[in-house]
């Protein structure tokens, strides 16, 4: 058999499973939503996975092989960003028409600025584990709360342009968060 001619029957198997068009939600069938079951899709990509992995092609040929791993890059793609909650509302907001935009629109209410500002003041004013802990259960906290209102404006509400600001401010928080813990780290 040539190797175009496995390459063939490698696309056309594996297109049983995946569409080269579907977006992640589809590619991993799930629902196209932000709440998301993330036992779900975790067997769904090790389902997927298992279909393209290119040691499955090895008989198949280098060309077979190469395209099996495309499909694995591009199942992995899709795993990162519908595992994570971040990563999902953002896609979500890009797949509705409202990318997210964060370098160009860092436009934030007031009131979340001025509790960035109170974060940052407590975390910079610490040295106590206990009082980032604390800090670390607030903001875990608010991030809940921010993922909570993003399934209803992504979900219920179906509003990209509202839910966009929320993105924004998820992204803010896991960072901060990330420094907290860091600081946490360095103290325990």
């Amino acid at each position: 058999m040539t190797a175009a001619v496995a390459v063939s029957l490698f696309a056309c198997e594996l297109s049983r499973v995946i569409s080269l068009q579907a977006n992640d939600f589809e590619l991993f069938d799930v629902p196209l939503q932000f709440a998301q079951d993330r036992t779900q899709i975790d067997a769904r990509w090790k389902a997927l996975q298992r279909e393209a992995h290119p040691d499955r092609f090895a008989a198949e040929g280098a060309a077979a092989q190469r395209v099996a791993m495309q499909w694995s890059v591009r199942i992995n793609e899709a795993y990162q960003r519908l595992k994570d909650p971040l990563k999902r509302a953002a896609y979500l907001c890009e797949l509705q028409g409202t990318p997210v935009q964060a370098e160009n629109n860092t436009a934030m209410p007031a009131a979340f600025l001025m509790q960035q500002m109170e974060w940052r003041e407590t975390l910079d004013d610490t040295d106590s584990a206990q009082s980032l802990e604390a800090l670390a259960e607030e903001v875990a906290g608010e991030q809940k709360r921010v993922q909570l209102e993003l399934a209803r404006l992504l979900d219920d509400v179906q509003d990209p342009a509202q839910a966009v600001g929320q993105v924004r401010a998820l992204m803010f928080i896991e960072r901060f968060m990330q420094e907290v813990n860091a600081k946490l780290d360095r103290l325990t």
